[in-house]
C-alpha cells in the first residue's frame, strides 16, 4: 500500500486501507490488481483522472497532423505559373504534408494522356531530389495525378 505522499506503508488489510483513506479524506485506488499482494494507493482519484487527461491532451497537441494537399495544374500551364505552383507544393512538403499534383485534361487534351503523364513526371523532377513519389503517376478519368512526400532525415 502506498500513501498520498508516495511512501510505502507495507501490507495492510482491506479494512485498514479503507480506514486510512477515509481519515485522509481521499480515495483508495487499486493500481495493480494482478500482483500478489495487490498494490493500492491513497489518492484523490478525480485529480488523478484530470492530470492524466490533461497529459494526454498535451501529447495530442504535440502530434503533427499530416494532410493531403492538392495542387492543380493544367496541360498548357505557363512557366511562371508552374513555378508558383511548385513553390507552393514545396512549402506544403516542408510543413510535412503530402501533396497530390493533378493535371486536369480538358476537351481535346484528353487525347494526349501519354503526353500528360510525361509532362507531370517532368514537373515532379522540378520539385527536387528529396521527394518520394508514392505509387506511380497514374491517369484516372480526365486527370493525371501523383502523390508525393518529402524524405525525412532520420
Amino acid at each position: 500500500m502506498i500513501d498520498e505522499n508516495g511512501d510505502n506503508l507495507g501490507e495492510k488489510t482491506l479494512e485498514e486501507a479503507k480506514s486510512l483513506a477515509a481519515k485522509a479524506e481521499l480515495d483508495l485506488v487499486e493500481l495493480a490488481p494482478n500482483a500478489r499482494p495487490t498494490v493500492c494507493r491513497i489518492m484523490d482519484f478525480g485529480k488523478f483522472q484530470y492530470e492524466k487527461e490533461k497529459e494526454s491532451r498535451k501529447q495530442k497537441s504535440k502530434v503533427k497532423k499530416s494532410e493531403l494537399k492538392e495542387i492543380r495544374l493544367s496541360f498548357k500551364i505557363a512557366k511562371n505559373d508552374l513555378e508558383n505552383k511548385l513553390k507552393q507544393a514545396n512549402k506544403f512538403l516542408d510543413e510535412g504534408h503530402k501533396v497530390k499534383l493533378s493535371l486536369r485534361l480538358k476537351g481535346r487534351e484528353k487525347a494526349f494522356k501519354r503526353e500528360a503523364i510525361l509532362k507531370l513526371k517532368e514537373h515532379l523532377t522540378l520539385l527536387g531530389e528529396d521527394i518520394i513519389v508514392e505509387g506511380s503517376v497514374s491517369a484516372q478519368g480526365p486527370s493525371v495525378f501523383a502523390t508525393v512526400s518529402k524524405k525525412t532525415n532520420n
